[in-house]
C-alpha cells in the first residue's frame, strides 16, 4: 500500500511539472512521454491520452516479460501520469525557459527517483531498455540516453533548436536526481549473509534473470553456518530483490555495492 501510495502521488507530481513548467514552453521530457508532450503540443489530441496510447504496447509486452510487480507498479504509473496530464490545466508558471527547464527537470527526478524507489517506472523507454538488456548484455544507461536523444534532435527539428537545447537541460536534470535519489549506477552486486540460503536462492533465481554464486561461511560470534550468496543485478531490480530478501529471510545481512564493469554472462537464470 506504501508503494502504491508513492506511486500515485510522485505520478501526479510529474503530471504538474509538465503541465505547469515544460509544456508550456515547448520543452520536452525523456522518454515516450517527451514524445507524448511533442505530439500533445503540435496536433489537438491530448499529452495525456498519447502517453497511454504511446506505452500501451510496451505495457503489453511488459506484462509478458517482466515482473509482475514490476510491471503492475509501472502500469499504475503510467496511468495516474496519463490521467492527470488530461485533468490538470496547463499553466505557465514561469516566464523563464531555462527556469522552467531546470526546475522541471528536477521536480520530474525526484518524483521519478520515488518511484524506482517504490518497484516501479514511469514506463516507456525503460521499458524498452530492459527487454534489450535481457537479450544481450547492454548497458542500460547508455540505451536510455541514445533514445533520449532522439527526442532532443525530434525537439530541435520540430520546434527550435533552442528547445531542443532546454530539452536536453531538462532530460540532464531529471537523470542527476533519479540518480541522487534511486542510484547513481546501472550494476549493483549484492552480497547477501543468510540463514537460509535454499530458499532466498530459489526466490532470485525464480524472479531475476541473473547468476547467483553461494559460498559456505560461518559466524564469527555465533559458530553458525551461513550461505553467502552474490549477485549483480540492474538498479531497476533493487527495490524488488531488497523486497524478496526481507519476505524470505528478514534477519539476512545485505551488502550493496557499486559495480564499475561486468565481464562475461550477466543474463543467466541458473546458479554459476
Amino acid at each position: 500500500m506504501r508503494n502504491v501510495i508513492i506511486i500515485t502521488l510522485s505520478s501526479i507530481l510529474v503530471a504538474f511539472a509538465y503541465n505547469y513548467l515544460l509544456i508550456p514552453h515547448e520543452i520536452l521530457s525523456g522518454g515516450l512521454s517527451g514524445i507524448a508532450i511533442m505530439l500533445g503540443i503540435i496536433t489537438p489530441l491530448n499529452t495525456g491520452v498519447l502517453n497511454l496510447l504511446l506505452n500501451l504496447p510496451l505495457l503489453i509486452l511488459g506484462v509478458m516479460k517482466l515482473g509482475k510487480r514490476f510491471i503492475s507498479y509501472t502500469i499504475l504509473s503510467v496511468a495516474v501520469l496519463s490521467v492527470s496530464l488530461y485533468i490538470i490545466p496547463i499553466h505557465k508558471a514561469t516566464q523563464e525557459p531555462i527556469l522552467a527547464s531546470l526546475f522541471g527537470g528536477v521536480i520530474v527526478g525526484f518524483a521519478m527517483g520515488m518511484i524506482f524507489r517504490a518497484a516501479g517506472s514511469s514506463g516507456g523507454f525503460d521499458i524498452i531498455a530492459m527487454l534489450l538488456s535481457r537479450k544481450r548484455d547492454f548497458p542500460l544507461g547508455t540505451l536510455i540516453a541514445a533514445m533520449n536523444g532522439i527526442v532532443v534532435a525530434a525537439s530541435g527539428f520540430v520546434f527550435s533548436w533552442d528547445a531542443a537545447l532546454l530539452t536536453l537541460v531538462s532530460i540532464y536534470a531529471t537523470g542527476k536526481v533519479v540518480d541522487t535519489i534511486h542510484t547513481s549506477h546501472i550494476k549493483l552486486t549484492l552480497m547477501i549473509i543468510t540463514s537460509k540460503g535454499e530458499e532466498v536462492k530459489q526466490q532470485l533465481l525464480e524472479k531475476l534473470h541473473r547468476g547467483v554464486t553461494i559460498i559456505d561461511a560461518k559466524g564469527a560470534y555465533s559458530g553458525e553456518g551461513r550461505k553467502v550468496l552474490i549477485t549483480v543485478i540492474t538498479r531497476y531490480q533493487l527495490a524488488d530483490v531488497k523486497s524478496t530478501i526481507k519476505e524470505t529471510d528478514p534477519k539476512s545481512f545485505v551488502n550493496i555495492l557499486q559495480t564499475t564493469e561486468v565481464i562475461g554472462m550477466f543474463d543467466r537464470g541458473t546458479t554459476k
